[in-house]
């Protein structure tokens, strides 16, 4: 026992499980590693591109005891490019990740209260409960967002609203009039007083019709924080680097809780390289869309119900996830369990590449057939 004091808030949080690694799963279960295969994280099969890799690989000869450039100026002039808004408008982060703590720690404190939706990405719930905000979680609505309840929800000492577009651990996805229509009636109401973070971690998954103008809405709206990752699509989920669109009111208050230095030389590099690398995105989409259409029907013919995906995993739903989540396990494939999200017979599969969803399939019909 020690008489080290921590607010209850603090005391209260369970920490973020991260998805299992493979080299502990093999030492868990005497299991080879390289047998092993990861539908865990929501990570890009292919890896990063390999323009990605052999510019890292020159940059790591050249590597010295400087810092990185604090405020990523040739990372943040690509992406304000790519936007087609100023760089200040701007902020990069250690993965997108960073910047929703980021958001909460330069809008939440006791005394204020954020919305978010029941099933959503578990970091709302982590990050507000560190600052020791309320919690105003709305019941999902299809395992999604319910956008008028959350509207609603908005009490008046709230600061902050997540909305994961599309959702994890869920899959859903919200349609860009929806999205938009909200922010106006969040605007409406309530003026520019309540901030709305707009997570677009797996916006590169969705089918071109599917997706939207949100730097627009950015443009629009003063009070809305649009983030995007690297870690996704780009393949640089071991490199973590993020950015979020907002004006320069929000920018300049999450650039005074940033941590200097937040995002490393290579993570720099990579993501400008990365950006620009347009045929790897399209090769990803591609692979991430077939492999999708392979996991839902492998999961129909088993009798098995799913939440149709609009992102790179599946939810579906199987029973009694834990002691499924086991039996693969002991058959070296790592997939998600999300008892912790509240639902207890589902199990998050991400999307790899043929052969290992077709192992998946493979395994999950052995088991279930026990």
């Amino acid at each position: 026992m020690t008489d080290i004091q921590a607010p209850d808030h603090i005391r209260a949080i369970a920490p973020y499980q991260a998805g299992k690694p493979i080299e502990e799963l093999a030492r868990e279960f005497g299991l080879d590693p390289d047998g092993i295969i990861k539908l865990a994280s929501n990570e890009n099969p292919l890896g990063c591109s390999d323009r990605v890799r052999a510019a890292l690989a020159e940059a790591a000869g050249a590597l010295h005891g400087r810092y990185p450039d604090a405020n990523g100026f040739d990372l943040k002039a690509a992406l304000a490019a790519r936007h087609q808004v100023p760089a200040n408008w701007v902020t990069l982060g250690n993965g997108s990740n960073d910047l929703l703590e980021l958001a909460s720690l330069a809008l939440l404190d006791e005394g204020t209260s954020a919305v978010y939706a029941q099933h959503a990405f578990v970091v709302y719930r982590l990050s507000t409960q560190a600052r020791g905000a309320r919690h105003l979680m709305v019941p999902a609505r299809d395992y999604g967002h319910d956008l008028d309840a959350m509207l609603a929800a908005i009490a008046d000492d709230t600061r902050l609203v997540f909305i994961a577009n599309p959702n994890n651990p869920t899959g859903t996805h919200l349609s860009g009039p929806r999205v938009h229509a909200f922010l106006e009636a969040v605007r409406a109401r309530h003026g520019d007083r309540v901030a709305v973070l707009l997570d677009e971690a797996y916006d590169e998954y969705l089918d071109p019709e599917e997706r939207a103008d949100s730097t627009q809405w950015v443009r629009e709206f003063p009070n809305l924080i649009v983030t995007r990752t690297f870690s996704k699509a780009y393949g640089l989920a071991g490199l973590r680097v993020g950015y979020a669109l907002a004006q320069p009111a929000l920018t300049d208050l999450l650039n005074r809780v940033r941590q200097p230095f937040n995002v490393n030389v290579l993570a720099q590099l990579a993501a400008r390289v990365a950006l620009a690398d347009t045929g790897f995105l399209d090769r990803t989409y591609a692979l991430n869309r077939a492999g999708r259409t392979q996991l839902q029907d492998g999961f129909t013919a088993l009798g098995l119900d799913f939440v149709p995906s609009h992102t790179n995993f599946v939810l579906v739903r199987v029973g009694d996830a834990a002691r499924i989540n086991v039996e693969l396990l002991r058959r070296g494939i790592i997939v998600r369990p999300v008892a912790g999200d509240g639902l207890p017979e589902h199990l998050r599969v991400s999307i790899g590449l043929p052969e290992e969803n077709a192992r998946l399939l493979d395994a999950l019909k052995a088991v279930l057939q026990g």
